[in-house]
Parts: structure tokens; sequence; C-alpha cells
């Protein structure tokens, strides 16, 4: 006998009227749309939101060096309440020993939590083979950056049951394209990001596989040469698509914005890039994103250099990003949900998508229009509500 169905209502993002979503053994079974009714507060229902670029978040720390499975299955936990359903946890560059214990990590919190597995599909390497420069590097080690190895990352796979997903690298270096193949043909996803690569090193990147550029318009020299930097051949190439970060501080509302228009919304997604200590209280810390940083009551996060120029990763969650893109750049609120639902969802085992036959990851949230970060009330996983604000 199957299961009855769950029913799940809230208001379009694409019209303002109601929509019935109902869900059978955590999949969506059916979708109706129904004229709303008289002059009801709106409580928005969308897919869940999908993060590719998670370092922690609310203290709890991916890249410190002890990480443990519960720590992953807590900042599980914390992601729910901002509506995240799906994130990639994310290391960035670090010693082999330090990349390796971090992902054998995440694959015995798989084992052991449910919700870790049902929340992490696989897992985002930013690095090590970056640009060693200045700028470019950002909050990145510079001791442990190192060319690219195709046995280095069969020793990552090795150790984590394939669980890498996508790598972030600079195809500057020498073997790049042999590197970006050999990954590419073992199913992980080539992402080019921190990089001071030439026009065409990245036209030769993509021809052997990349497919994406990581938190583009970030990890580059404060300043650039108008005409040739790593920007406009990544921004032009078609076969990229791009990630940005949208919290108002890695990027102007203006740049982001003709950012999505050179590349078009559909080769457009949002990440958080949010570390360990996004979501914690102003002031100064020690983190293992940046060292000693600094971070402003409005999300700001800063390396501690007395220069206030380089960012240490992010501080808000990837909703925040979403009120960015429909607040101040121009994008329909279902236009803003998309670029954090379906289109990194095709990162992610094709998630993120609100149909029928679909994973019943869907969240319900309030916003006004004007609020930084919108509230989230209600998270459902696979059909079961893991979340009630």
């Amino acid at each position: 006998m199957p299961s009855a169905a769950t029913r799940i209502t809230g208001t379009n993002p694409r019209d303002g009227n109601t929509l019935v979503v109902e869900v059978v053994d955590g999949v969506v079974a059916a979708i109706r749309h129904e004229p709303k009714v008289g002059d009801t507060p709106k409580h928005w229902l969308s897919s869940g939101l999908i993060d590719l670029q998670v370092n922690g978040f609310r203290g709890y720390d991916l890249n410190g060096p002890e990480l443990e499975p519960a720590i992953v299955h807590e900042l599980a936990h914390a992601l729910l309440k901002d509506g995240v359903t799906t994130f990639l946890p994310t290391f960035i560059t670090a010693s082999e020993s330090q990349l390796i214990a971090g992902l054998e990590a995440v694959q015995r919190a798989r084992r052991d939590y449910p919700l870790v597995r049902s929340m992490v599909p696989c897992v985002h390497v930013e690095g090590p083979s970056i640009s060693p420069e200045a700028g470019p590097r950002g909050a990145h080690p510079l001791a442990h950056v190192r060319a690219p190895d195709v046995q280095e990352f069969r020793r990552w796979q090795a150790s984590s049951g394939d669980l890498v997903g996508i790598v972030t690298m600079s195809p500057h270096w020498p073997g790049s394209v042999p590197y970006i193949r050999a990954l590419t043909a073992a199913g992980a996803h080539i992402a080019l990001g921190h990089t001071t690569a030439t026009a065409e090193q990245i036209s030769a990147a993509v021809e052997a596989g990349a497919v994406l550029s990581t938190h583009l318009g970030n990890g580059s020299h404060a300043h650039i040469h108008r005409r040739h930097n790593a920007l406009w051949p990544q921004l032009a190439n078609d076969g990229l698509s791009a990630s940005y970060i949208a919290d108002g501080h890695h990027l102007s509302p203006h740049l982001l914005q003709v950012m999505l228009r050179a590349k078009g919304l559909a080769r457009s997604l949002i990440v958080s890039d949010v570390t360990a200590i996004g979501g914690m209280a102003p002031g100064h810390y020690d983190a293992s994103v940046g060292g000693s940083v600094i971070l402003a009551a409005n999300g700001h996060l800063t390396m501690n250099d007395g220069t206030g120029r380089f960012l240490a990763g992010a501080a808000l969650p990837i909703i925040a990003g979403v009120a960015t893109l429909a607040r101040d750049c121009g994008l329909q609120l279902h236009e803003a949900l998309e670029l954090a639902t379906v289109n990194p969802g095709r990162w992610a085992g094709g998630r993120g998508r609100l149909e029928v036959g679909a994973r019943a990851d869907l969240m319900r949230f309030e916003w006004d229009g004007v609020a930084p970060v919108p509230r989230v009330t209600a998270v459902w996983l696979q059909g079961e509500r893991v979340h009630r604000a």
C-alpha cells in the first residue's frame, strides 16, 4: 500500500499565488497551482537551497586541524536553519595529510549520520593547485600551494570512497591540461579559480574539460589590467558556468549585475563561501581560513593584515545572496532562487528541481524585499520536516 501524501503549501515566488506540493515517500508526487485567497501574508515556498562552497558555519569548522564526523553533522543542522538542504563541504589548500583526514571525516559522517548522507552528495576541494601570488591566492596558505598531481587526487579518492566531486584549480600550472582530463574522466568537475592564467590557458582548460568558474570576480589581484586578466576570458567562454558570492561584500551589486548579464542566468549560480566565523558575533577571530580575521556587524569578513583589502571567505548564508540578487541586481525572486537551487544542483546530482519525481527538499521563508537575510520558517528534507522556526 502506498504511503499517504504529505501536503506542503506556500506562496509561489513566480506569481504570488498558492503553490501546493504533495509528497509521497520523499518524492514530489504532484504540484498544484491555486489562486491566492485574500490578502494573506506571503510565506514563499521553494526548493531547498544548494550551496557548493561551505567551509564551515556558526563555529563548526571543516578546515580545522582535527575534523570529527560530529562537527559535519552539527554543521548540517546549522545550515538547515537557513534553508540549505544540500551542501558541499569545502576544503581549502592544505597539506595532503590534512586534506585526506578531512575527506575521511566527511566519509565517516555520511556513514554514521543519515542527515549528512542525505545533504552531502560529494565534497569540493578548493586547491591546492591555485596561484601562489598574493591576491589571487586569497586566504589560502602559501606553504601548501603546489602543482597539480593526478596521483594525489587518486589518493584523495581512494581514502574517501570517490567523494571529491569538484576541484578548483588554476590552469596556469604546467601539466594542467592532462590533470583536468584525468579528473574529468574520473567523474570530478573542474572549476577554475584563484588564478593568474592567461586567456590561452583558460581556453585550453575548458577544451580539456573545465566546466565552472569558482566565485568569479574574487580570488584575484586588487588591481587588474583592463584588457589582459583572468576575468574576461572566463566571462566570455560559454563552456564555463560561473559561481558568485552575492553577499554584497565580495562583489558590488553593479559588478554582479554586469557579470550576470555577460554570463547569462542559465550559466550562473551563487555560493556562500561561508566559513566557521559565519553567523558569529562581530569581532576578532583566529580562523583556519585566513588566520587572524575581523568580522564586522554587517557580515564583512577580512584578513587582519592592516589593509582591510583581502577577504577571508564569507560570513553570510547563501539565502542572503538570494536577497541581494532580488533586491539589488534586478532579478525576480524566482530567478534569484534558481541561482541557488536548480543551477548549482547540476553539480550536485541534479538536485534543486521542484517538479514531479524530484526529491522533496523544500523550504518556506518570509522576506519583505528589504531584509538582508530572509527568515526561513520551515524546511523539509526528502519530504520530512527537519526545521520549524
